[in-house]
């Protein structure tokens, strides 16, 4: 049996509270045994490979409603805790008012890690390589944090005390974070540098916000991620550009001062001397960009979100063990099995849960076991989801659909299908997340274009040969849904 945490460190308890004050008194009583959960996409896989020793309790916080809003309240946006990243890159008005953080969220991970993964709990894992922690910096965001004990605002540029040290108490939860909308003398920009386009941590990854007195910078904020301990603030080259117009010696400049400035480390993804060659050239390019007004010209302009939430059918509050039962629908039918407190979502399907012909649910695949392969790919309350790196309590009360009920009956489904005529199914090991993420993509656009469909499959891998025949399949399951 794989359970979540292996090596003795087990989860016995999972909660799901519908309240915040439920959480709160939940986390006050747990403490340092309990750990918070909001997309789950980091700490699922922290736990997996026992690097949260002592934690033996979940407390997850996405059926509490008011934490999922997007909101303007007195000149400022604020984010709920919960608020995903494909949330932001789905908002018309976080696209406009934010542009640098929705190109954050649009360059974290694929459309199943961003319908799941938080922006808030993107900058509580207080890794520097975290991408929306740069644009939040410059936008001079608040969070704010709340206990038992009461309420506190914590400025962002305050909250990192280290790599992976903020300045949150054990028993506090960041309810939401807030900033000023950008106003039509500001423009701005996030770029990033990655391995790869989709699933890539980022090498160096920078936000800019320049505010204009016509031509001539007012206020200039350049924040980069990736090359300290902490996400950091460039003000030399910030005050190479305030008072200035935007010439290209004033950008050789600032993009200097910016590149001298870090000390960054060699590892894997890059050596310093490459970190810090990366930066000018980055900074050069973002700047420039900004000059010729061409911020937005990289925007897609249908993102692909692979979602289609219908919610959770039930405001109850959720309490499991291992011996209880966690209920829910999979593919339409009544399921309830044991062992949902300690197993991701993907363990407890296969090892679990009983289709109607008495079979397991073993369809979906485990590749990677962290997010990267998309194999186990499944519809949790109409989304897209990596269920290797989802708590199996977050289907409780709602619903599944798996490879094994992507089609209704004995016929297949016209992906399915079209996949057999193209040839796109080769050793067949990904083939159960392709689909799904390929029919996902067809219920989101029914005649999706050839960039569309990279962007609804960059969540999932093939390690066989090329994807030719498998952007083949999709073009022609549309073709024919389409007569």
């Amino acid at each position: 049996m794989l359970s979540i945490q292996k090596q003795g460190q087990k989860i016995s308890k999972y909660f799901r509270p519908v309240t915040l004050g439920e959480a709160l008194s939940l986390l006050d009583e747990h403490q340092d045994h309990a750990r918070l959960i909001a997309g789950g996409t980091d700490l699922m896989i922290e736990l997996d490979r026992s690097q949260r020793p002592g934690i033996d309790a979940l407390i997850d916080l996405s059926n509490i409603k008011e934490l999922s809003q997007i909101t303007y309240q007195n000149g400022r946006i604020e984010l709920g805790c919960m608020v995903t990243h494909n949330q932001i890159v789905g908002s018309p008005e976080m696209v406009q008012d934010a542009l640098p953080l929705a190109q954050a969220c649009w360059e974290i991970g694929s459309p199943q890690l961003r319908n799941r993964a938080t922006v808030v709990g993107n900058l509580v894992t207080a890794s520097p390589a975290n991408d929306t922690i740069t644009p939040l910096l410059a936008l001079d965001a608040t969070l704010t944090a709340v206990s038992v004990d009461g309420e506190r605002e914590i400025p962002l540029e305050a909250f990192y005390l280290g790599i992976r040290q903020t300045a949150l108490k054990p028993n506090e939860i960041v309810s939401k974070i807030s900033f000023a909308p950008m106003t039509a003398d500001q423009r701005g920009i996030f770029v990033k540098l990655g391995l790869r386009k989709a699933q890539a941590i980022s090498v160096v990854h920078l936000a800019i916000i320049l505010t204009f007195d016509g031509e001539i910078v007012r206020d200039a904020r350049i924040t980069l991620g990736s090359v300290a301990p902490t996400v950091i603030r460039v003000e030399p080259a910030e005050a190479a550009l305030n008072g200035r117009a935007l010439s290209d010696t004033v950008i050789e400049t600032a993009a200097e001062r910016t590149a001298v400035f870090p000390r960054p480390i060699d590892d894997l993804r890059g050596t310093a001397d490459y970190r810090r060659s990366m930066i000018e050239v980055m900074v050069k390019r973002a700047l420039k960009t900004i000059s010729e007004g061409r911020e937005r010209e990289n925007w897609p302009e249908e993102p692909i979100l692979l979602n289609a939430p219908v919610g959770y059918p039930s405001d109850q509050s959720i309490k499991l063990s291992d011996e209880e039962e966690l209920s829910c629908l999979v593919n339409g039918h009544p399921v309830s099995a044991p062992g949902g407190a300690s197993r991701s979502l993907l363990h407890w399907l296969r090892e679990e849960v009983r289709l109607p012909d008495g079979q397991l649910a073993v369809g979906s695949k485990e590749g990677c076991n962290e997010g990267e392969c998309g194999a186990c790919t499944v519809f949790l309350n109409g989304e897209a989801v990596m269920s290797c790196i989802t708590p199996a309590g977050a289907a409780a009360g709602g619903s599944v659909r798996t490879i094994e009920g992507l089609s209704p009956g004995e016929s297949l489904h016209p992906l399915q299908q079209a996949f057999i005529e193209t040839g796109a199914v080769q050793c067949g090991y990904c083939i159960p997340g392709f689909l799904m993420s390929g029919a996902k993509l067809l219920e989101e656009v029914p005649q999706p274009t050839d960039e569309q469909i990279l962007q609804g499959l960059s969540g999932n891998l093939c390690r066989c040969t090329g994807y030719y025949k498998i952007i083949e399949a999709v073009h022609k399951a549309a073709g024919e849904r389409a007569e």
